[in-house]
């Protein structure tokens, strides 16, 4: 395994965030390796850590003012041996190769683990949608639209929504591929209801999060209810996680986005989870202007520290819904001191390793974003089931599904993390899980 971690960090030294990702499961499933020399025999670990198809492309588009601005797009074609690729596209100024591909490995094993039939793949472009106009995000989709349409289709490809792409984008994006392909299909997921979209697509990857959390609990014998709980993030994932939280009888305390956070000590409730929901979803404002209208809380900016403070207060447990390491290691040792019990990763990767070292040190449940998160593609991979059939479900049976399927991924990770020697260790739980399911498809189809 160390001889293929330095085969990609040779080949792609620059890629850090995906050398992350890529050690974190090849240290998980040394176990497994050594009980089924056939995957060493047959390449296995060459064969998915090395992407079956990366495409890049120029999006020209025009700004109100009438200048011409270019951005780049992306598309990382992972892993197909269980399904059709899925996984989100990303508009954000930091997206590059490295962030990419870590996301579209992380994707390969999340999808398995849901049990349904999705490969990996992630997407997206280094465009920033904040600050722009609903016309300069429609222009500019509309010309990333023009090239990705070629690589994606409801049997090949099925792209979702990720940080910066919402149901406004994914809109503009899948109007425009029905016009390129002159069809009306199912190759976008997170659509709104009135066109193909499901039930519970929006809440699906913040709900998903807590029922996983609630599973992890009940092992002590614990339930949400009465819990303090910190939750990073003030979009999509993070509103619902609050959501769900709440409605289990537990109280959310923090809230954040780039510029800083927010501390409430009394909870962020309906009344003022309905306001950071307009604040953020419609006005596209920032996380500061809770405090205007509830003066309780207080507002913190985001600083240079070693470590980041809103991971430094007393709570039960933590919910990191932003992005990718925003918990270093003196973070983790935080929550620790803090008396956290539970951390369940909303965001992807959001967990550096020195961080994870500590939390499973110090025996707090922890779960990986890989397994907890994957709430969002569970019910991405229903809305593809819906299309398919040109059915909508109820609410309820969608919701009824997603906790289902949490509850299934919980106990797949548990038994696998059993069986291999690491009880109660989700992380290796979940690794050995997804990439069981992955490779004995592979190993099915011959050297592809």
């Amino acid at each position: 395994m160390k001889d293929i971690l330095r085969l990609i960090k040779t080949r792609d030294p620059n890629e850090k965030e995906f050398h992350q990702a890529v050690q974190e499961v090849l240290e998980s499933i040394e176990p497994l390796l050594d009980r089924n020399p056939q995957y060493k025999e047959a390449g296995i670990l060459e064969r998915i850590t090395e992407p079956e198809r990366i495409i890049m492309f120029r999006v020209p588009w025009m700004d109100d003012q009438g200048q011409v601005q270019v951005n780049r797009g992306f598309r990382i074609q992972m892993n197909s041996a269980i399904g059709p690729y899925k996984g989100g596209l990303r508009f954000h100024p930091s997206v590059n190769l490295s962030i990419l591909k870590f996301l579209a490995f992380e994707q390969v094993f999340k999808n398995a683990l849901t049990t349904l039939p999705m490969g990996g793949g992630k997407g997206g472009s280094d465009f920033d949608p904040k600050g722009k106009s609903d016309n300069e995000v429609m222009r500019f989709c509309q010309s990333f639209m023009t090239e990705l349409f070629r690589h994606i289709g409801p049997s090949t490809d099925v792209p979702t929504g990720d940080i910066g792409v919402g149901v406004r984008e994914i809109g503009y994006l899948f109007g425009m591929y029905k016009k390129l392909q002159n069809e009306f299909s199912g190759v976008l997921t997170g659509k709104s209801l009135g066109w193909g979209g499901s039930h519970i697509r929006p809440e699906a990857t913040g709900y998903g999060c807590v029922y996983f959390a609630s599973e992890m609990l009940a092992t002590k014998d614990y339930k949400l209810k009465g819990k303090t709980c910190l939750v990073s993030g003030s979009g999509n994932v993070a509103q619902y996680t609050v959501e769900k939280i709440y409605e289990l009888g537990g109280k959310v305390v923090t809230l954040s986005d780039s510029s800083g956070y927010i501390y409430d000590k009394e909870g962020i409730d309906v009344n003022k989870l309905e306001f950071v929901k307009r604040l953020k979803n419609v006005k596209r404002g920032r996380i500061k202007e809770y405090i205007k209208n509830y003066p309780g809380a207080v507002y913190t900016e985001a600083s240079t520290l070693d470590y980041n403070p809103i991971w430094n207060h007393k709570a039960d447990c933590a919910f990191p819904s932003a992005t990718q390491n925003e918990i270093n290691e003196k973070d983790a040792q935080n929550l620790v001191n803090n008396g956290v019990i539970l951390v369940c990763e909303g965001a992807n990767m959001p967990s550096t390793p020195e961080a994870i070292n500590v939390f499973l040190e110090n025996k707090i449940l922890y779960a990986p974003g890989k397994a907890s998160n994957a709430g969002g593609v569970a019910v991405s991979g229903l809305e593809m089931a819906q299309n398919s059939m040109r059915i909508s479900w109820p609410k309820e049976e969608v919701d009824g599904r997603l906790k289902n399927i949490m509850k299934n991924i919980h106990l797949s990770c548990l038994n696998a993390a059993k069986e291999y020697g690491k009880p109660g260790n989700y992380l290796v739980g979940a690794n050995i899980a997804g990439f069981i399911k992955v490779v004995d498809a592979m190993l099915d189809q011959g050297l592809l």
